[in-house]
């Protein structure tokens, strides 16, 4: 019995009785469990990368002596990062406990990356100043926004509508890290912008209702639940996509969020400008904001709840002043 390669899953007796195809049957199982996209394309990924590594062998023909040369190769002759080979590992574990139902005893046996304790990059205030006036437009406010208010760049693009509260100056986080909400402060200057970016995303809504589209992705079941709710303009994306596209997991065409990439690329063009030499990414800002609230006075439990950190995350970072 073999694996075929994307797409095809796994061959073996053939006809209608066949078994379901590998990688379809992890991906069903994932989004039933209601992961995100990118963690499916990754859990894929690395199971695809597995079976090829062992000549296309079915992994109920593998066991524990296989994964623990994969992931062990990956740290020994692929140098990967800890991070990189803990996803294989959880990829690999997902695949066998959750789709096949098998359990193996490979832990013991699996040569780990070391996980380097590194301190984040933190910009000065006057840095900070600097980059994001040589910014302009969406990435701007985008920038902004993860500075002044310590988000996520994910939970940033994907903020929605009906989570800005300007009576309270405020943004509530949907299912951030770990799946929990939060509240986090909204600045009173980013406010008229903001207000600008929900003023143009309803213009996008209104001409996809028009051209009958205008569906919002909604998180698990809430599209079925309550017929009718996705085309509400509240819960669109605050920085919609310029185009619609084809949903990847169900097929249906909607207009996803601003592209991080597009971030990416304004932030090192900024930071060029200005002269900034420290590495920088989206990442940078939601330290920086933290550290300057530090120094700012704040009690460092209010600012673990503006981040949406653990509380043992938190303190195991707060020796080094990292957030």
């Amino acid at each position: 019995m073999s694996y075929t390669g994307e797409g095809a899953g796994v061959t073996g007796g053939g006809g209608e009785g066949r078994a379901p195809r590998l990688l379809d049957e992890v991906r069903r199982h994932l989004r039933l469990k209601h992961y995100s996209l990118r963690t499916e394309q990754a859990y894929v990924g690395w199971i695809r990368r597995f079976i090829l590594t062992n000549g296309r062998r079915h992994p109920r023909e593998m066991g524990g002596a296989e994964v623990e040369a994969f992931l062990s190769n990956l740290a020994v002759q692929g140098d990967v990062a800890a991070g990189t080979q803990n996803q294989a590992l959880s990829a690999l574990l997902y695949l066998y406990r959750v789709v096949l139902g098998v359990e193996l005893p490979w832990m013991e046996g699996v040569v780990r990356a070391k996980r380097p304790r590194r301190v984040p990059t933190v910009l000065s205030q006057e840095e900070v100043r600097r980059l994001l006036a040589s910014m302009e437009g969406r990435p701007w406010l985008l920038a902004s926004l993860l500075y002044g208010t310590g988000m996520r760049l994910m939970e940033c693009l994907r903020l929605r509508v009906k989570d800005v509260d300007f009576g309270r100056s405020e943004i509530t986080v949907r299912d951030g890290k770990g799946g929990k909400d939060r509240r986090t402060m909204l600045p009173r200057s980013l406010a008229d912008p903001l207000q600008h970016e929900i003023d143009r995303a309803r213009v996008l809504h209104a001409q996809d209702l028009e051209a009958g589209f205008g569906e919002a992705r909604l998180p698990q079941a809430l599209a079925r639940k309550y017929a009718g709710v996705a085309r509400d303009f509240g819960w669109q994306y605050v920085f919609p996509s310029i185009q619609r596209s084809r949903d990847p997991r169900d097929g249906c065409v909607r207009r996803h969020h601003f592209d991080e990439a597009m971030l990416a690329r304004a932030l090192k063009r900024a930071r060029q400008r200005v002269g900034i030499v420290k590495p920088l990414s989206a990442h940078t800002l939601r330290h920086s904001f933290a550290t300057h609230l530090l120094e700012a006075g704040y009690d460092l439990r209010t600012i673990q709840e503006l981040l949406g950190h653990k509380e043992r995350t938190w303190q195991r970072r707060r020796s080094t002043r990292m957030c």
